[in-house]
């Protein structure tokens, strides 16, 4: 009887308010159960606790391995092995300033002398922001493709306020420190004012005999390291850029007499043009130089170390440095003049250890410095009166 009274229209209204209500209802029934701690979507179950990895007796062991050094036998038989992880000790011990762990060094440095002496020795600097890391880790990966063994001893500046470094080589040269020919350590300055870790010599030695045919030398790059470095290796390579300046700022006399190559980096993009400009002023500028003893005459190449571009050139024309080097006899020169250097620079070294080390120096220093502030004594008599002790 009703149901001719109910048009379409209202119908249709009575179905919309149903599932109105219906939705509604839901909406207030998920804010009641997200209110609940117990069965909010937000809270979490507690899981299941994992068991420990590694045991207590496990990690005890770990420790007592870890303090216990291997013999110098076991150093040196791993280390003509390639063992890195034996190598990066030997390399500790020998940077130590413990009396035992430098005997020890010593040791090892003698057994290994005779399996070194059989790589090319290359020292790489420039100022910083050259791309000087970049550029090692694309001309190692070149090594390496070729079946050499690199090593890469990059030396870090060390604070002269916390005497901390960054040692971060590694991190920028992400590549090839993956790569299984080649062996890179980073090693702080210290105290060197060359920007050259003091142990750096005797680290070349002991990746020579763990059989890298290539060591590469990175320095700070503070513009004081040159002259250690070109004492330690048989090609010396400076890095340049363009753009950066007046070019002929960056040509000092001292690094160019010293280089034996200067490689323009960063030929690449817009600055490709800048880098072709910067070759012909430094070319002009190797011409007024002198003849280098070896008989070599220094070139400039271009390159891009990101685009891997111009560093095949590099290559080549240190093999052919190399080359002429060795049939002149200047290579076995150069290295005889090099272990000279290293044993007058280890005398004067030892010397100075000595010196300080001295219980009587020691003493009568903190009493020089106090006369020396008060203004009782000057430099030179506080420093004879040390020198004059016994």
């Amino acid at each position: 009887m009703i149901s001719y009274l109910i048009d379409e229209p209202f119908l249709a209204l009575l179905h919309f308010n149903v599932i109105f209500i219906y939705k509604f209802t839901l909406i207030i029934l998920s804010i009641g159960f997200m209110t609940d701690k117990s069965t909010s979507a937000l809270h979490e179950k507690e899981g299941v606790s994992q068991p420990e990895t590694t045991s207590k007796s496990s990690a005890d062991k770990i420790k007592i391995n870890r303090s216990k050094q291997p013999s110098v036998d076991e150093f040196v038989s791993h280390i003509l092995k390639g063992d890195i992880t034996y190598l990066s000790r030997a390399i500790t011990l020998v940077e130590s300033t413990n009396k035992k762990h430098q005997q020890k060094a010593n040791n090892i440095l003698e057994r290994c002398l005779p399996h070194a002496n059989k790589s090319v020795r290359i020292g790489i600097t420039g100022v910083p922001g050259v791309g000087k890391s970049t550029f090692i880790e694309s001309y190692g990966k070149y090594l390496t493709a070729k079946n050499s063994k690199v090593a890469v001893l990059a030396i870090d500046p060390t604070s002269s306020i916390n005497k901390g470094s960054i040692l971060g080589d590694k991190t920028r040269m992400e590549q090839l420190v993956t790569d299984a020919n080649a062996f890179i350590r980073p090693s702080p300055s210290g105290t060197s004012l060359g920007g050259v870790a003091q142990k750096t010599r005797e680290s070349i030695i002991l990746c020579e005999a763990a059989g890298y045919d290539t060591i590469i030398i990175e320095t700070v790059g503070v513009g004081q390291s040159e002259t250690a470095v070109h004492s330690m290796v048989d090609f010396f390579l400076l890095l340049k850029i363009s753009g950066a300046g007046d070019e002929l700022q960056g040509i000092k006399r001292g690094i160019i007499e010293m280089s034996d190559a200067i490689v323009i980096n960063k030929a690449d993009g817009d600055n490709t043009k800048n880098a072709s400009i910067a070759k012909v002023e430094f070319n002009r500028a190797l011409h007024l130089y002198p003849p280098k003893e070896s008989g070599w005459q220094p070139k400039v190449l271009t390159c891009s170390a990101i685009e891997n571009k111009g560093i095949d050139t590099v290559d080549t024309m240190i093999n052919e440095y190399l080359t002429l080097s060795k049939k002149n006899y200047y290579f076995a020169q150069r290295r005889n003049e090099q272990n000279k250097y290293w044993l007058l620079a280890t005398i004067e070294q030892q010397l100075k250890d000595n010196f300080y080390n001295n219980t009587k120096v020691k003493d009568q220093l903190t009493k020089e410095i106090k006369k020396l502030e008060k203004g009782k004594i000057t430099p030179f008599n506080a420093a004879k009166r040390l020198l004059d002790l016994k």
